[in-house]
C-alpha cells in the first residue's frame, strides 16, 4: 500500500538535495535524480516544481508513458491522501476516447454496415498482439536500425499473421487464424484492413516496411503464377518465416516506368535456366532477403522470375530518410542463375504478372495512410489540449482548431472512401476489380498520401519546436513528416496514379454522350 502525503508535508520538502514533487497525486521524491535530470537542477528548483503539484509543468516537457520506465517508477515515495490519479496508462488492447482517434466502427455509439461481430472479435485479437508484441519492437528497432527479430516473426507465424496478410484466397485452406478466431473461408479484406490499421498505429515507418512487407508484395506472384511445385516449396518456409522474399522491380532509371526496365534474362544453351543480370533498387527487405520477385527483359518482352540467393546475388543497404531495419536494398545481379521453372506465368506476360498485384499493393498503403493520419490527429488534440501558449491551452486558438479541422477531415474521408472501395473487393471478383477499382485504388492512394504530407505539414506547426525533434512529445510528429512521403512514391507516384485514374474512367466512357 503507498505511503499517503499531504500537499503541506510535500511543501516542506524544496531544497537541493531534498526535493519532492506531485505528479498526477503521485509523490516523488527527486532527491537524489535532480543532478542527473536532462533539463538540469535549475528546472526542478523551479519555486513552481520543487515541493509543489508539478503535474502541469511535467506533462508540458514529457510524454505520460516517461513514468512508466522503471528508473522513474523508482522514484515514486508515496500518494496524495484523498486525491486519486487522472492519467491512466495505456492498457494492451484498449481503444483511445480521444475523439477521431478510433476510426468510427469503433468509437462508442457509432455503427457502421460493413463490419460484423467476427470483425470485432479480430480487431480487438489484433490490437492486443500488437501492443503486446509488435508496437514495444517498433520502438527499438526503428532507432537501432536492427533487423526484424526472428522470435517476434515466428509469434506471427504460429497465429498465421504472415499467411493472412496476403488477404482472402485459396493459400489460407486449412490455417488456423489468430487462433481460431476467424475461419479461412470466412476471412476478407475487412479483416486484412484491421490488421494492417492496427499495425499502423505502431508509428514507426521503417519498421513497418521491415515487418514482412516484401512478403505482402513479393508472394502474391509466386502464389497466382508460379508453379505447383515452385509454390510447394517457397511458400510454406514463407508463411513460416523461415525464409524471406521480396519484390525486385525498380530500378535506377525506371521506377513507375516498369516497361523501362534493363534487367535482362536469358536462357542457358541447355534451355534449363535463366541467366539474370542487373540492378534493382530501393528492394524493400532486400538486404534480409532469401528470395527475389524479380521482373527482367527476356527475348519476348517483360518476364517475372523467382531469383533465389546465391552465387551472383549481391545486396547492398540504401540509407533513407527512415529506419535501416525496413532493409531497403540495391539488389546485383551478375551473372545470377534460376531454373526456368522459377518463371511466374508466361514468358514475356510479365506484365499481367505484376499488374494482377498492384491494385492490392495500393490498397494496403491506403489502409496503412489512414490510420497512420488518425494516429497524428490523436496526437495534435492530445497536445493541443494540454499545451498552453499566451495563458491559454493551444486548443483556444481559431488558427490550430482550423488545422485540427483539416486534419480530421481529410482522416475521415480517406477512412470512408476507403471502406467503401473494401466492400466492392469483397463482392468483386479478382478479374472485376482489375477492371473496375484499378482507377479508384489509384484515385484513394493519391488522395491519401498528398493528404498525409499535409496533415505532417499541420501536425510540424502545431507542435513547433517539438515536432522537428526526434525525442520526446514531438516524437512520433517529427517521425511522421519524415516519412509520410515514403508512401505518395512506392507503389506509384502521385501524378501516374491520378493519369492512371483519370485514362481508366476515359477507357469506359460512353461514345453516344455528349453535352
Amino acid at each position: 500500500m503507498s505511503k499517503l502525503f499531504t500537499f503541506e508535508e510535500v511543501a516542506k520538502h524544496n531544497k537541493p538535495g531534498d526535493l519532492w514533487v506531485v505528479i498526477d497525486a503521485k509523490v516523488y521524491d527527486l532527491s537524489r535524480f535532480q543532478n542527473l535530470h536532462p533539463g538540469g537542477i535549475s528546472v526542478l528548483s523551479d519555486e513552481e516544481v520543487a515541493g509543489q503539484d508539478a503535474t502541469e509543468a511535467f506533462y508540458s516537457l514529457h510524454r505520460a508513458e516517461v513514468l512508466d520506465k522503471p528508473q522513474y517508477k523508482r522514484l515514486q515515495i508515496g500518494v496524495i491522501q484523498g486525491q486519486e490519479s487522472i492519467i491512466k496508462s495505456p492498457v494492451p488492447g484498449d481503444l483511445s476516447l480521444v475523439p477521431y482517434a478510433e476510426p468510427s466502427w469503433l468509437a462508442p455509439g457509432f455503427h457502421s454496415p460493413y463490419y460484423t461481430e467476427n470483425h470485432r472479435k479480430f480487431q480487438v485479437a489484433i490490437r492486443k498482439f500488437v501492443d503486446e508484441f509488435i508496437y514495444p519492437e517498433a520502438q527499438i528497432k526503428e532507432e537501432d536500425g536492427t533487423r526484424i527479430s526472428q522470435e517476434l516473426v515466428d509469434r506471427m507465424a504460429d497465429l498465421n499473421i504472415n499467411a493472412l496478410r496476403l488477404g482472402p484466397g485459396k493459400h489460407l485452406k486449412g490455417l488456423k487464424l489468430m487462433g481460431g478466431i476467424v475461419e479461412p473461408e470466412a476471412f476478407d479484406y475487412f479483416h486484412e484492413l484491421i490488421f494492417t490499421q492496427e499495425m499502423a498505429r505502431c508509428g514507426a515507418r521503417g519498421f513497418g516496411d521491415g515487418l514482412l512487407s516484401g512478403l505482402v508484395i513479393g508472394l502474391p506472384p509466386v502464389l497466382n503464377f508460379g508453379s505447383e511445385e515452385l509454390k510447394a516449396r517457397v511458400v510454406p518456409e514463407v508463411f513460416q518465416g523461415k525464409k524471406f522474399i521480396s519484390l525486385a522491380i525498380s530500378e535506377a532509371h525506371a521506377g513507375s516506368d516498369v516497361m523501362g526496365l534493363q534487367t535482362t534474362a536469358v536462357k542457358s544453351e541447355d534451355g534449363k535456366e535463366w541467366i539474370i543480370n542487373g540492378t534493382k533498387k530501393w528492394i524493400t527487405n532486400g538486404t534480409f532477403s532469401d528470395y527475389f520477385t524479380v521482373g527482367c527483359k527476356t527475348e519476348d518482352g517483360f518476364t517475372v522470375i523467382l531469383v533465389e540467393r546465391g552465387e551472383g546475388v549481391e545486396t547492398k543497404a540504401i540509407k533513407t530518410s527512415y529506419s535501416a531495419t525496413a532493409g531497403t536494398a540495391f539488389v546485383t545481379f551478375d551473372n545470377a542463375r534460376a531454373p526456368i521453372g522459377n518463371t511466374l506465368g508466361e514468358e514475356g506476360g510479365g506484365i499481367f504478372v505484376m499488374l494482377s498485384n498492384f491494385n492490392h499493393e495500393r490498397w494496403v498503403m491506403c489502409c496503412s495512410s489512414a490510420r497512420s493520419q488518425r494516429a497524428v490527429v490523436e496526437e495534435c488534440l492530445k497536445w493541443s489540449a494540454q499545451r498552453k501558449a499566451f495563458g491559454k491551452p493551444l486548443n483556444s486558438l481559431a488558427i490550430i482548431r482550423a488545422k485540427l479541422a483539416a486534419m480530421i477531415s481529410r482522416a475521415e474521408c480517406t477512412q470512408n472512401w476507403l471502406e467503401n472501395i473494401t466492400y466492392q473487393m469483397c463482392n468483386m471478383s479478382y478479374k472485376q476489380q482489375a477492371g473496375k477499382l484499378a482507377g479508384q485504388i489509384a484515385f484513394l492512394k493519391a488522395y491519401s498520401t498528398s493528404g498525409a504530407q499535409e496533415t505532417a505539414k499541420d501536425a510540424v506547426q502545431i507542435f513547433g519546436g517539438r515536432g522537428i525533434t526526434r525525442t520526446g512529445m514531438g516524437r512520433f510528429i517529427e517521425h511522421y513528416h519524415r516519412t509520410a512521403g515514403f508512401d505518395a512514391l512506392l507503389g506509384g507516384a502521385e501524378d501516374v496514379l491520378r493519369d492512371l485514374g483519370v485514362r481508366q474512367a476515359l477507357r469506359v466512357m460512353p461514345r453516344d454522350t455528349r453535352l
